[in-house]
């Protein structure tokens, strides 16, 4: 089964890390935001543990993205990170705290898109990159 995720194109792999990398940035643009104008705790409804775990990803998406773009294995490793417990805090968040549902937030819909595709890429994309 894995002896053709060896073939994935260079092209391909870079444009993956390309694409996560620009996301990314985008997703720490918007912790950075939040940091700015509402400090540590940005959402008044979410406990502290969480508004902490987002307020860390202005730190956590930049040092993902940068080393994507520098082509290192660490940055798929830590963006598979970030993907899974940032889908799992927005989950809890929106079902257990906001009673909510995937449906009525488009923010979360995005999100899993895009964890879906970091998680679904990296078997393809991770052994092409450099420790």
């Amino acid at each position: 089964m894995t002896g053709w995720m060896h073939h994935t194109p260079r092209w391909v792999v870079i444009s993956v890390c390309g694409i996560a990398a620009v996301l990314l940035f985008v997703g720490a643009s918007a912790h950075v935001s939040d940091l700015v104008s509402h400090g540590l705790h940005p959402y008044d409804w979410a406990p502290s543990w969480l508004n902490l775990y987002w307020s860390s990803l202005a730190l956590f998406d930049v040092l993902a993205a940068a080393f994507l773009i520098m082509g290192k294995r660490r940055g798929i490793d830590l963006a598979c990170t970030i993907m899974a417990t940032d889908l799992a805090a927005n989950w809890y968040a929106v079902h257990g705290i906001q009673h909510s549902n995937l449906a009525a937030q488009p923010g979360l819909q995005r999100l899993t898109v895009f964890a879906a595709l970091v998680l679904g890429v990296t078997p393809f994309i991770r052994r092409h990159l450099t420790d």
